[in-house]
């Protein structure tokens, strides 16, 4: 997905929602975005939402199984490291004390509705913008902690899970880079036109990291 300065616009209070847009007027006024990043949100949102949804099925099916005495696998268990159902029945599951994709299924909703919002042409002050700032932060980091836990003391692939990691990291880094592009966030000069041209580095170098660190995780397992 490409966002350019001029599609990812300011529009604030006064300025007519002028293209560039990105003067301390942006800080003081309500901050819209172009119709590409709304896209996204709405996108990484509904993949996340997706992910969370399935989750819970899944989860509601295996303690339905249990329940009855029978036993119930994930469509998603395909071999011993890709296993939903491993990832489903571990105590980090559950870090919270009720199932982690309950989570999802809110948080993720509401950034499809805030995507969906930009679309229709809302605006929102900074305090709004940093506060999707910061819970993406801590989405991110939460998926962060998951990955660690999925991949080094559980020993289990989730796919599901491994979708809402990607959509959290996308949604992370273009939430960052907008706000940063927008004097949201206070950043130099040089740091802001670096994020304005190369804001795909940062999703798709995480992301690249994470394949590289599942791949080298079960090395023996995809080439044995």
């Amino acid at each position: 997905m490409t966002m350019t300065e001029r599609d990812d616009v300011s529009a604030t209070d006064g300025d007519g929602g002028g293209g560039a847009g990105y003067g301390t007027a942006g800080v003081r006024g309500a901050v819209g975005s172009g119709r590409a990043f709304a896209l996204m949100l709405v996108i990484t949102g509904a993949a996340g939402l997706l992910a969370a949804w399935v989750i819970t099925l899944d989860k509601y099916k295996l303690l339905e199984a249990k329940a009855e005495g029978t036993t119930f696998t994930p469509g998603c268990s395909l071999n011993p490291v890709v296993s939903c159902g491993n990832i489903m029945e571990s105590d980090q599951a559950s870090v919270f004390g009720f199932p982690n994709p309950m989570l999802g299924l809110v948080t993720y909703g509401m950034v499809i509705a805030i995507g969906v919002a930009l679309l229709g042409g809302a605006r929102f002050p900074r305090w709004y913008w940093l506060g999707l700032n910061a819970g993406t932060l801590f989405g991110v980091g939460f998926c962060m902690w998951l990955m660690y836990q999925s991949l080094y003391v559980i020993g289990s692939l989730c796919l599901w899970c491994n979708l809402a990691w990607v959509a959290t990291i996308v949604m992370f880094g273009y939430v960052t880079a907008h706000n940063i592009r927008h004097r949201l966030i206070p950043a130099p000069d040089g740091l802001r036109r670096a994020v304005a041209e190369f804001h795909w580095v940062l999703p798709v170098v995480w992301i690249g990291a994470i394949g590289m660190l599942i791949l080298t995780r079960w090395w023996d397992f995809w080439t044995g």
